[in-house]
């Protein structure tokens, strides 16, 4: 029976020889889970856990091939093969409809080896390494090394396995021409730089038999300077269809591309079209992926015809029923990824274990589990910022009851600042989540209700849990109440007015999404794909070598002068997240932001902003001086109720605000609230 709101999503398809219930894939991610020392254990809780949320199909995180590969999880040796079919039997145990396929992914020039390999010494920024140029010998070992882990995968009980030729990792290195530098057969004209990525498949496909699922992930767009051509990709699609792939799998851009694709400033579906373009060349189905975060927008992405499956990897962490609670009609109670990428991708590339800013219990199934509690409390939590609202909402949803105050008139504390800069927008569907929560949990919500340590003394409570957050800090300077001060809270909540010159007392994340916002202009970019496409230098109309070579970003800016001061000498915006501060560095450069670190502030008067940069004295004259300058903990309440022998908890920025730090506040909340 077709499905009234999603006949797309949840119709059936043929890959190959098999077929998947549904077109929801949960993307591959690498967890870091791959390499723990019970990662049986914790991968088949995590894959199950989405399993019974209703995923059609799962692709694993990257599993390499060969020792040059990269460091973790390998699958080259029969002893290895236990630890995946452990996994594989939990999957069809809980699931026999559902299928599994595991990513081989060797990483090539940027794999975090002594001795990484490429097609030529083509050095990436990426890495302190230069990679070794492969001989024919050494091509003739990784291609048969794919052939051998797509058989151990097949001994392992995966139903098919993906190959992934993009991102920058070895097979594409073959692929573009400034990496694959050679003259042999395996490099030069076109032909001869696919043949490594066709014979891969060919020898997997040999190995696997005709029975499990072969995906390729191409690059559909690589956002390279002299990257991939469109005919190329066409050919290169075609080749592999031909070879015996069965499903196409679209990716966008290398790791070392100057155009971000997933973080949250993206559109929903920005490249959607691009795999639409290249499926009209094929015959096989083909997937695509990025920024696809609920179901309504993969809905529309297959009723338009621009795929057949959708990727959603990311949405999978944030929220492992995602599928069951849009075939129910549950969608306002989807956890939606936000696209921040705090927790997933900065902690893959900086070695840690993934998660989930939105959902702490991401990657975490056998260690947090949300269980009815032993004996029923009555709790209240002061604060319903990120950490009160999920200690809230979970603590409730245990059985516990639940009395939230705030004194604002609305949920959302500092998310409630978030959502207002440009290109945050998602984060209002947090907010919703949380709404939705409070209802359905009975959470007794009192906004507009600054309660004392008396009043929650007399309320006879027995846990009090204090999220009152953070109270931004105002330096000690001459002049810091002059009129054309202000602070971070007053602009973004439009209080404040702006003049046309500013300087910005605090390059933190808060000082960079005040940047943002006063230099900002027109539609957010976030909302508009055509916006986007412009101010990255995108093409995807005529689609140019990379689909950038060529094209130059329109600069969209509203002619503020901005000054972005901090006080460490290190580069400014250092210590934004590694996989989305990059992005925001550009676009402030682009609108000329002037970024000066290692600044001494002196003081405030009419003349502007009095500084020193390296002992010599400098004034910026300017109309006004916003103040981002840190954060302390709101903790009052706490330390009169601690006083007073109250059973007191605290969270979030009330407990540490060094910086504010959403995926800590709601991480901490959640375990409190598992264990009450």
């Amino acid at each position: 029976m077709t499905h009234p709101r999603y006949p797309h999503v949840f119709s059936p398809l043929r890959l190959g020889k098999q077929v998947v219930k549904n077109r929801i894939i949960m993307g591959s991610m690498h967890s870091g889970l791959e390499d723990v020392p019970d990662a049986a254990e914790r991968l088949s809780a995590y894959f199950v856990e989405r399993v019974k949320g209703g995923v059609g199909m799962i692709i694993t995180g990257g599993i390499t091939p060969h020792p040059s590969g990269g460091r973790g999880a390998k699958l080259s040796e029969p002893d290895e093969v236990p630890m995946h079919r452990a996994v594989t039997d939990a999957v069809h145990a809980a699931d026999p409809e559902v299928k599994i396929c595991m990513q081989i992914l060797h990483s090539g020039p940027i794999a975090n080896v002594a001795e990484p390999v490429g097609p030529s010494p083509v050095k990436s920024r990426l890495s302190p390494r230069t990679p070794i140029e492969l001989d024919e010998a050494g091509i003739e070992e990784q291609i048969a090394a794919f052939a051998n882990c797509a058989a151990l995968a097949r001994a392992a009980g995966y139903d098919g396995v993906e190959i992934i030729g993009s991102a920058g990792y070895l097979i594409s290195t073959f692929l573009v021409e400034k990496t694959n530098q050679r003259s042999d057969r395996w490099g030069g004209c076109w032909d001869n730089r696919m043949r490594f990525a066709v014979e891969v498949v060919r020898r997997v496909r040999a190995a696997i038999g005709p029975d499990m699922i072969l995906i390729f992930r191409i690059a559909a767009m690589d956002m390279l300077d002299g990257g991939m051509a469109w005919d190329e990709i066409v050919s290169l699609a075609k080749a592999l269809e031909a070879e015996g792939a069965d499903v196409i799998s679209t990716h966008f851009c290398w790791h070392e591309s100057q155009v971000p694709t997933i973080a949250t400033m993206v559109p929903r579906a920005a490249f959607a079209g691009v795999t639409g373009r290249l499926r009209q060349h094929l015959s096989i189905p083909v997937i695509t992926s990025n920024r696809i975060n609920m179901p309504d927008v993969a809905e529309a992405v297959l009723a338009r015809g621009d795929a057949d499956l959708v990727s959603m990897a990311r949405p999978m962490l944030a929220d492992a029923e995602l599928v069951n609670k849009a075939r129910t009609g549950r969608e306002d109670e989807i956890n939606t990824c936000i696209g921040c990428n705090q927790a997933c991708l900065d902690h893959t590339f900086t070695g840690q274990l993934v998660s989930c800013l939105v959902n702490a219990r991401a990657c975490r199934e056998t260690e947090i589990a949300i269980r009815p509690a032993d004996a029923a409390q009555r709790i209240a939590v002061v604060g319903a910022g990120p950490a009160g609202l999920a200690f809230a909402t979970i603590a409730a949803e245990r059985g516990h009851k639940v009395t939230l105050f705030d004194a604002a008139d609305a949920i959302g504390g500092q998310f409630n600042l978030a959502r207002r800069i440009p290109g945050k927008e998602e984060f209002d569907e947090t907010l919703r989540y949380f709404r939705r929560m409070i209802a359905l949990h009975g959470v007794d919500l009192r906004l507009g209700t600054r309660v004392s340590a008396d009043d929650l003394l007399a309320g006879g409570y027995d846990r009090i849990v204090i999220a009152t957050g953070i109270t931004p800090r105002t330096p000690q300077l001459d002049g810091i109440t002059h009129p054309k001060v202000a602070s971070y809270v007053d602009v973004i909540t439009g209080k404040a007015a702006v003049g046309k010159t500013v300087a910005i007392m605090g390059a933190g994340g808060i000082g960079f999404d005040v940047a943002e916002l006063i230099t900002h202009a027109g539609t957010s970019a976030a909302l508009d794909i055509d916006v986007f496409a412009r101010e990255w230098g995108i093409d995807f109309r005529n689609h140019p070598r990379g689909g950038v070579t060529g094209v130059v970003p329109e600069v969209a800016s509203n002619g503020r002068e901005v000054f972005l001061l901090q006080r460490k000498a290190s580069a400014v915006g250092k210590g934004l997240g590694r996989t989305t501060g990059w992005t925001h560095r550009i676009t402030l450069q682009r609108r000329g932001v002037q970024m000066i670190a290692g600044v001494e502030y002196q003081r405030i008067d009419d003349d502007g902003l009095h500084i020193l940069i390296d002992g010599a004295p400098r004034t910026l004259a300017v109309d006004s001086v916003i103040v981002c300058a840190g954060q302390e903990p709101a903790r009052g309440l706490y330390d009169e109720l601690l006083t007073r022998g109250g059973n007191v908890d605290l969270i979030g920025g009330a407990h540490e605000a060094a910086e504010l730090d959403a995926k800590r506040a709601i991480k901490q909340a959640t375990e409190l609230a598992v264990a009450v």
